[in-house]
């Protein structure tokens, strides 16, 4: 492994990380040695009391790892806020939310949609991390329609939201070989994580890779069964009550995007106090693991579970179509203190050089019509395979 420069841990961190790798250890042993990637990646971020999203240290912000979009700017929570003020009213009117973060979405949305009067009956979150509910129980505590959830109902009629929730789901990591493809799990050896190889053996698992046979030997690269299911259960979900619609906002591509032979070693990022670095072994517990998403897996997911394909785009172009220019301008560029701080938020949400291309949005419901303003920059072509 790589010798990384990171900021060093303190010492009640440290002793949380190690005790889950001593965890992650003994799983291995129980397992003859080896465990997939994606079983690693469920002890590193969920493990009881030590992962990185059920442990307590701080995730997002200028005191954790990384930084999401709601955290520049209540400007994207409103624009979010525009959209569902005009399909809510075609559902039972309630919104719910998956990995909500600091609460700064959920409240900035729910601000806007007071101000328009059309806040939803019930604000349901979803949230496996301990530390994290308690910041959004603290900054919500305001808002009376807000509900938490330790999993999701049976059947739900809203709108249903995720903000950088697919790409922190395990995924499994394979590898093109001269005689197939294999799997690449993680083994222990000398006191300390390994990668460990053995051949692939559900092979429908390439179904999500066109093109498979033709990548080159050697090509590493991620396929995502458990992000699937989780778009299977949400749509089943949503199919239940007959009308709703889920939204999807992350990092990744289409397929054909995806599994380019340029790619060749996957998309798997680490994130730690804002430096990003590709090791994932790297004191388990106290970074982010995440993994781009293939869009068109998650969309042939909800198609199979009976969901419609409404709409699929950049991230500018849906805060673009939403009507985010028009909320920044309730601030009156003449008064730049004011105005300028918004514009370069805003710049940095919808620049192509910043977010604006990098993420995608995914929209996929039943018995909804979304306004025709968001179906303005559809890409939803760009999501069938060739």
């Amino acid at each position: 492994m790589q010798k990384l420069t990171l900021p060093q841990p303190g010492a009640d961190a440290t002793a949380a990380s190690d005790a889950l790798l001593q965890l992650i250890a003994q799983e291995i042993g129980a397992q003859s040695g080896w465990i997939s990637f994606a079983r690693y990646m469920e002890l590193a971020l969920y493990a009881r009391h030590y992962g990185y999203y059920t442990g307590g240290a701080a995730k997002l912000g200028s005191a954790g790892d990384f930084t999401t979009a709601p955290e520049i700017s209540d400007l994207f929570g409103a624009a979010l806020a525009t959209f569902a003020a005009a399909v809510l009213p075609q559902t039972a009117a309630q919104i719910m939310e998956f990995g909500a973060g600091t609460g700064k979405l959920a409240a900035d949305l729910l601000t806007e949609l007071h101000r328009r009067g059309s806040a939803p009956e019930r604000y349901y979150i979803v949230e496996l991390s301990g530390e994290l509910r308690s910041r959004q129980e603290l900054r919500l505590k305001d808002f009376p329609e807000v509900v938490w959830l330790d999993a999701m109902p049976a059947s739900f009629s809203g709108l249903v939201l995720g903000n950088e929730v697919l790409d922190a789901m395990p995924v499994q990591l394979i590898k093109k070989t001269t005689t197939g493809w294999n799997e690449v799990g993680v083994g222990w050896q000398d006191d300390a994580l390994v990668w460990a190889e053995r051949a692939l053996t559900d092979l429908t698992l390439l179904l999500q890779i066109p093109g498979a046979n033709d990548l080159p030997t050697g090509y590493l690269t991620e396929v995502h069964p458990i992000a699937r299911g989780f778009m299977n259960s949400v749509a089943h979900m949503i199919r239940q009550s007959g009308s709703g619609l889920v939204l999807w906002i992350d990092y990744g591509f289409p397929a054909q995007e995806y599994y380019l032979h340029q790619r060749d070693c996957g998309t798997l990022m680490c994130h730690y106090r804002h430096h990003a670095h590709a090791e994932p072994f790297y004191r388990p517990g106290l970074q982010d693991i995440t993994a781009h998403v293939d869009f068109s897996a998650i969309s042939r997911a909800g198609l199979a579970a009976g969901l419609e394909l409404l709409c699929y785009t950049s991230q500018a172009g849906f805060l673009i179509n939403a009507g985010i220019a028009e909320i920044l301008l309730r601030c009156s560029p003449e008064d730049p203190l004011a105005y300028l701080p918004r514009a370069n938020a805003l710049q940095k949400l919808i620049s192509p050089a910043e977010m604006g291309e990098l993420f995608k949005v995914l929209i996929m419901g039943i018995d909804v019509a979304l306004p025709d303003s968001m179906l303005q920059m559809n890409r939803n072509f760009r999501l069938m395979d060739e």
